[in-house]
């Protein structure tokens, strides 16, 4: 009941139904472009400072950030291509993704219902990804429902919310009305994505494959997957006692785990550095650690979130 009652909420907010091509929304623009700031030069480090994306050099992290006038509540970028979240006043939570080009241009925006949650985008800019809070506001805790949902920046295709995925557990056919998914990570072919399934209180990896729209289950009890830029490990966050969470490599071919130096819990999903650093947000701060378990964290700035390294 709990279920039907969010679903028919979202679909008086949307006016349609959740699997099929998304109408473009062309309405009063949220976000302001400043002449000059160019998210696509590489060689930068961005994030969210102050609520409004910034950016600093990749070898000098520490250095005063350049601001434009953008703000989100989650972003990411990759190769010209920003998805920016943004809440929108009212009496129910709605939020529109914003997609924007490398000068912080606006070209494409999809009404949501609920709140921001995580933002996606493949190394290739085409492919880009949100979740949003449909209820609840964190997932450390239970009844919360989540959308997820995959747009083809190319193409103009957008599937706002992906629980209708045919989906496979340990090899057949699924069906449950408690199905949620989040945290959407592309593969270098901007075909295949991983990203977090939960049924019945347990969190399964899941991979998916956009084109043939299809998904299977690879392993329970790992959330908010970040792809390694080689396409060969996962780091994940996976919940412990006494937790809730701990980041974690993945080796997709062996499918051994391991867990990292950050001992903290960490909520939220990494985006990589480079080929073997990754960056969170922790107590309101940017982190990075190695990705295989070495080392020991490190603070990267101060008062950021939602990181981006653009090489």
């Amino acid at each position: 009941m709990k279920r039907l009652i969010v679903l028919i909420v979202a679909v008086v907010l949307l006016g349609g139904g959740a699997l099929a091509y998304t109408t473009w929304a062309a309405s009063r623009k949220t976000v302001t472009a400043v002449p000059g700031f160019d998210a696509g030069a590489p060689g930068r480090l961005l994030f969210r400072s102050g609520g409004r994306i910034a950016a600093v050099p990749l070898a000098d992290p520490g250095a005063a950030p350049a601001v434009s006038g953008t703000s989100c509540d989650r972003f990411y970028t990759a190769a010209g291509t920003t998805l920016c979240l943004v809440t929108q006043p009212g009496a129910l939570p709605k939020t529109d993704a914003i997609v924007l080009d490398r000068r912080l241009r606006e070209t494409r925006r999809v009404k949501l219902a609920g709140v921001p949650s995580r933002a996606r985008v493949s190394a290739s800019g085409r492919m880009a990804s949100w979740t949003v809070f449909v209820t609840g506001d964190s997932y450390s805790s239970g009844g919360f429902s989540t959308w997820t949902g995959i747009v083809d920046i190319r193409t103009g295709y957008a599937i706002t919310n992906i629980e209708d995925i045919p989906l496979y557990l340990d090899g057949k056919r699924y069906h449950s009305p408690d199905v949620n998914y989040w945290g959407v990570t592309f593969a270098g072919d901007d075909n295949r994505f991983y990203a977090t399934m939960s049924t019945k209180g347990r969190t399964y990896l899941v991979e998916g494959d956009f084109a043939g729209w299809k998904a299977r289950t690879l392993r329970q009890n790992a959330e908010c997957p970040s792809l390694s830029p080689d396409g060969t490990r996962l780091v994940f966050k996976k919940r412990v006692e006494p937790g809730p969470w701990r980041l974690h490599a993945l080796d997709l071919r062996s499918m051994k785990e391991t867990p990292l130096a950050e001992t903290a819990s960490v909520d939220d999903q990494v985006a990589w550095l480079d080929a073997s650093t990754v960056m969170y947000g922790k107590d309101g701060d940017l982190w990075k650690v190695p990705a295989d378990g070495t080392g020991k964290p490190e603070l990267v700035a101060r008062d950021a979130s939602s990181p981006a390294a653009v090489h």
